[in-house]
C-alpha cells in the first residue's frame, strides 16, 4: 500500500509540471516590455490682458531732491491709472532704487558722487486690451519715463485643451513606435505632466516718444506636455 501511494503522488506532480513551465497566454502577450514617451499638446489662443511694467526715473544733486520729485511723478501717474478704471489689485510697486551716480575720471582720484537717481517700477495688470495705448498715454504724459515691457496672455489659459492634445501625441508617437517594432500597445503604466509653458510675446522699449502709442497683441501660444508609459504587447 505504501508504494502505491507514493507511485500515485510523483504521477500527479508529473502531471502538473508541464502546466507550471509554461507562461499563461496573458504573460506571453505581455513580455514585449513597455515604452516611455513624451507628448506635447500646442494652442494658439488670442490675447485677453497684458502686463505691463513701467515707471519714472529721476536724478538729482542730492538723493532726498531725487526721491522727492520721483515720489511727486509716481503719485500723478497711479492717480491717473486710477482715473482709467484700474483696481488697486491690478497696480504693484515692483522695485523702488534711489543709487548715487560715480563719476571715474581717468587721474588716480577717487570715484565722487555727482548725484543720485531714484527709479519706482510698477507693474500693472490690464484685463481691457482695448484701453491700452490709451494707458500708456496717459502714463507717460503725467510722468512714467521707463518702460520695461509688456507681456500678452489669457486671464484663463486653455491649458486643459493644451493637455489632452498632448496625451492625444504622446499615443501616437507610442503607436508607431510599437507597429515599427512588431508589437502592439497595452495599458497605459504611468502618466504624469513633464511641464506646462506659456510663452506670451514681449515687448521692450525705452522711453515712449510719441503719444497714442500702436501695439499689437498678437497671439499667445501655450503648451503641455506629458510622460506616458505604455504596457507592450506582442
Amino acid at each position: 500500500m505504501k508504494t502505491i501511494y507514493i507511485l500515485l503522488a510523483i504521477f500527479s506532480f508529473a502531471a502538473a509540471s508541464p502546466a507550471m513551465a509554461q507562461p499563461s497566454a496573458a504573460a506571453q502577450n505581455s513580455a514585449g516590455g513597455r515604452i516611455t514617451v513624451v507628448g506635447m499638446g500646442v494652442v494658439q489662443a488670442l490675447p485677453d490682458m497684458a502686463e505691463i511694467s513701467l515707471g519714472v526715473t529721476t536724478q538729482s544733486p542730492s538723493a532726498a531732491a531725487a526721491l522727492q520729485a520721483n515720489s511727486a511723478a509716481m503719485t500723478a501717474v497711479m492717480a491717473r491709472l486710477a482715473q482709467a478704471s484700474l483696481a488697486p489689485r491690478d497696480m504693484q510697486t515692483a522695485q523702488l532704487n534711489l543709487l548715487p551716480n560715480w563719476h571715474n575720471s581717468n587721474t588716480d582720484a577717487a570715484p565722487r558722487i555727482t548725484g543720485y537717481t531714484a527709479e519706482n517700477m510698477l507693474n500693472i495688470t490690464l484685463r481691457d486690451l482695448g484701453n491700452l495705448g490709451a494707458v500708456l498715454d496717459a502714463a507717460v504724459q503725467d510722468g512714467a519715463n521707463t518702460l520695461h515691457g509688456i507681456r500678452f496672455g489669457q486671464a484663463s489659459p486653455p491649458y486643459d485643451q493644451a493637455r489632452q492634445l498632448a496625451v492625444q501625441d504622446a499615443r501616437s508617437r507610442a503607436e508607431t513606435m510599437a507597429a515599427a517594432a512588431g508589437l502592439r500597445l497595452g495599458a497605459v503604466l504611468e502618466i504624469s505632466e513633464a511641464g506646462v509653458d506659456s510663452p506670451a510675446p514681449m515687448m521692450r522699449m525705452g522711453a515712449v516718444q510719441d503719444m497714442a502709442v500702436p501695439l499689437a497683441g498678437g497671439e499667445v501660444t501655450l503648451s503641455a506636455q506629458v510622460r506616458m508609459v505604455f504596457e507592450l504587447i506582442q
